[in-house]
């Protein structure tokens, strides 16, 4: 009996494992004895705040900002809720409209924080997009003209990959003055980002995007007074994410940040060509294949690709007991039968999009990936196709 091929990871979008590296910058905090509070006086104490201060100017020296920018958070969730909520809590405070923008094909986070405001006595305006998901530049210029509490686009869409023009956008958030924030979640490690732009207020990233563990993130605040804290609790990181610092996390994030710049432009080119070399051969195999996003600026690492008459669900079973790991789009609503928010804003009919399937890359996927799963997913999808002609006939 021959062996099973070895399974094939490709959804790298969702989360990555912890690297060696990372795990070995953070096993010596784990294993410590005592690891003090970082709040602490004593020398347990400082020893903790030293480690996590040392973390902080490692984020900052990697991404152009400042030691006093980085507020280290679980994640990109808590860090588009603080920027988001928090920029409408601090409008709501000097006086001002509580009205937030958000780009229409944003993730969840964004679009649920967003949402929320409206609870909060405000409002919640979604930025259209176009065909091929970049944002309505003109409808960005009416709602910053109508006064806003914050606008919060994303750098690079984490279902189709489609790159927003962040710089062009921050400068127009500015010039209105109005605080800009970008969910850069899957941007770090991709394409080239820094928080050098002072255009750009806050910036989120997620730890367990970048080979760091989960439940680690960070948020940039270039102006403090720009947010309100979510929280409340004993003043830690100037009071806007007070509780007891993580200091095993800080490390690890801090150590994961510095290793996606230094191998950013190594990985996207290796991820470009898998990618590349996927779509290619996919349309070769299946001639009505539709790459999502193909006509705009997308990030190498994701590509999201609709198969006509074939639900997604399905594809995904049988890929996965074929050892291929993918999925339908976001990891956040895979598993939840909801179509795609995404692709309904950029105008994907239902059906299309309902066989839509998430290739993410990493630097660990080889071209042997990519040759498994163009051996399989074409027999796969003639197998999806006849169940669902025989189950609708």
């Amino acid at each position: 009996m021959s062996a099973a091929p070895p399974p094939v990871y490709l959804d790298y979008a969702a989360t990555t494992p912890v690297r060696a590296e990372v795990r070995d910058a953070m096993l010596p905090v784990l294993e410590e004895e005592l690891t003090g509070n970082a709040v602490s006086s004593h020398r347990f104490g400082r020893a903790a705040r030293a480690l996590v201060e040392t973390a902080r100017r490692q984020v900052a020296d990697a991404l152009d900002a400042e030691p006093a920018h980085v507020v280290f958070t679980s994640g990109g969730t808590e860090g588009d809720n603080l920027a988001i909520v928090g920029a409408a809590l601090a409008a709501r405070r000097d006086g001002r409209p509580m009205r937030v923008a958000v780009g229409s094909t944003e993730h969840k986070a964004v679009l649920a924080a967003a949402t929320s405001v409206e609870a909060l006595g405000g409002e919640m305006v979604a930025l259209p997009v176009d065909a091929q998901g970049r944002i309505d530049l003109d409808a960005v210029d009416r709602e910053l003209a109508a006064g806003l509490a914050v606008i919060s686009v994303m750098w690079v869409n984490n279902e189709t990959g489609v790159m927003q023009p962040i710089d062009d956008l921050a400068a127009r958030a500015a010039a209105a003055g109005v605080p800009f924030h970008t969910d850069a979640v899957q941007t770090l490690g991709k394409v080239p980002c820094s928080f050098a732009n002072p255009d750009i207020t806050m910036f989120a990233l997620s730890g367990h995007k970048i080979w760091a563990p989960q439940g680690t993130g960070v948020l940039l605040v270039r102006d403090r007074t720009a947010i309100e804290p979510l929280f409340h609790g004993g003043g830690q990181q100037a009071g806007l994410r007070p509780g007891t610092e993580n200091v095993a996390g800080s490390v690890a994030m801090a150590t994961a940040v510095a290793l996606a710049v230094q191998e950013a432009d190594a990985a996207a080119a290796h991820t470009r060509t898998l990618r590349d070399d996927l779509e290619r051969r996919l349309a070769e195999r299946l001639p009505d294949i539709v790459v999502h996003g193909r006509g705009a600026e997308r990030a190498p690492h994701i590509s999201n690709v609709s198969i006509p008459e074939a639900d997604s669900d399905s594809l995904l079973m049988h890929l996965d007991l074929a050892g291929i790991a993918c999925s339908s789009g976001s990891a956040c609503l895979s598993g939840s039968f909801v179509a795609s928010h995404v692709l309904a804003s950029m105008g994907v009919e239902p059906p299309l999009a309902g066989g839509s399937l998430r290739f993410s890359f990493a630097k660990a996927n080889a071209a042997a990936d990519v040759d498994r799963v163009v051996e399989v997913l074409p027999d796969i999808v003639t197998t999806v196709r006849d169940l669902g002609s025989r189950l609708a006939s």
